[in-house]
């Protein structure tokens, strides 16, 4: 159906007296303007009925694109992610992977769809010319675009077609929740094991390159001894995981050069245990200076005082070396008398 099957009282009035206008060139205006054509109404325009249905064509688009990425997060969660499945003439492929990619390509097509057939079919698309303006915006030109994107409003019926407007919500929201759902692959929740290690109380500090447990008069003043927990071994398939937070290094002290109260009370004659782990990025610790007892990561070079609580004298580290206490079992051994009192190596965003 075209406009000139209408009777002229059903047709909508214009809105630019432009359409239809040509001027003429002449030797005064070679690049005359040639107006614009004369507009061509949809059916939609001139027809209730074309235009609900143009309407139930989008909301069905959009409500096609809801239910869509609710199967891409059923196959998520349902589908296994080993399982194949035989597609003409793919041959067989992975179902998660032909499901994921359906679902979600159907769910974006689908928005895109119905977002272009609401706009070719039910938006205003009478056309408008409009003059160059400076690049500053004057108040009649702010006055000029809120009066547009006003009738553009108007225009798009928005409001007035409802089914359109909630599918589309509908729509818009449940999509991104795809992407929230493979946010699942980045790894279980860590839950508090970032504020725990292998040491409790009773765990012996067996030295790293002996493998034998340490007594007091195995370290000499001034001496560095790497040390694990008693059971950590380097076969067990975990160890990595393990020693990574619970690395401890053990220095001997003149306890009169011991500032820290809590440091002296957490020793043994003046040993000392502190995470081996450094608190800017998780480098292990290496380097002992035993004249100043100052430990050195060889990363970055912060720096730490074993005398003083193992705080921060330089360096980007944000705190304190963790502290071990430690004290002697019945057999002269020396153990844990707990765990950390707080999580090692680098800050995390829930530390405390």
């Amino acid at each position: 159906m075209s406009s000139q099957d209408i009777p002229e009282e059903n047709l909508p009035a214009e809105q630019d007296t432009a359409h239809g206008t040509v001027a003429l060139a002449d030797t005064d205006n070679p690049f005359a303007d040639p107006g614009l054509p004369p507009h061509e109404h949809r059916v939609q325009d001139i027809d209730d009925r074309a235009a609900k249905r143009s309407e139930r064509v989008v909301a069905f688009l959009f409500t096609l694109s809801m239910l869509a990425a609710v199967g891409f997060i059923a196959s998520y969660v349902g589908i296994p992610k080993d399982k194949p499945i035989y597609v003409w003439p793919l041959g067989h492929i992975n179902a998660l992977n032909f499901a994921l990619g359906m679902t979600l390509g159907v769910a974006l097509f689908c928005i895109g769809a119905g977002a272009v057939h609401w706009a070719r079919t039910l938006m205003s698309d009478v056309e408008i010319a409009d003059e160059r303006h400076p690049i500053a915006a004057e108040p009649e030109v702010k006055a000029k675009v809120l009066a547009d994107f006003k009738q553009g409003a108007k225009e798009s019926a928005l409001g007035r077609r409802k089914l359109i407007r909630n599918t589309m919500f509908g729509a818009l929201t449940l999509v991104p929740l795809s992407g929230v759902v493979l946010l699942r692959d980045l790894g279980p929740l860590p839950g508090t094991k970032l504020r725990h290690t292998a040491w409790r109380k009773g765990k012996l500090l067996v030295n790293m390159n002996t493998n034998e447990p340490l007594r007091p008069e195995d370290i000499a003043v001034g001496s560095l001894t790497f040390v694990k927990p008693e059971g950590l071994e380097e076969h067990d398939h975990d160890f990595q995981v393990e020693i990574a937070k619970a690395a401890v290094m053990v220095v001997r002290i003149q306890p009169q050069n011991i500032k820290d109260k809590q440091e002296l009370a957490w020793s043994h004659e003046g040993i000392v245990a502190y995470s081996k782990i450094c608190t800017h990025v998780g480098c292990p610790i290496s380097l002992y200076e035993q004249q100043t007892h100052h430990v050195l990561c060889p990363c970055h070079q912060s720096t730490f005082d074993l005398s003083d609580g193992a705080r921060v004298i330089f360096g980007p580290a944000g705190h304190a070396l963790p502290q071990l206490e430690i004290g002697v079992n019945a057999d002269g051994y020396l153990e844990a008398l707990r765990d950390f009192a707080e999580p090692v190596g680098p800050s995390f965003w829930e530390r405390g």
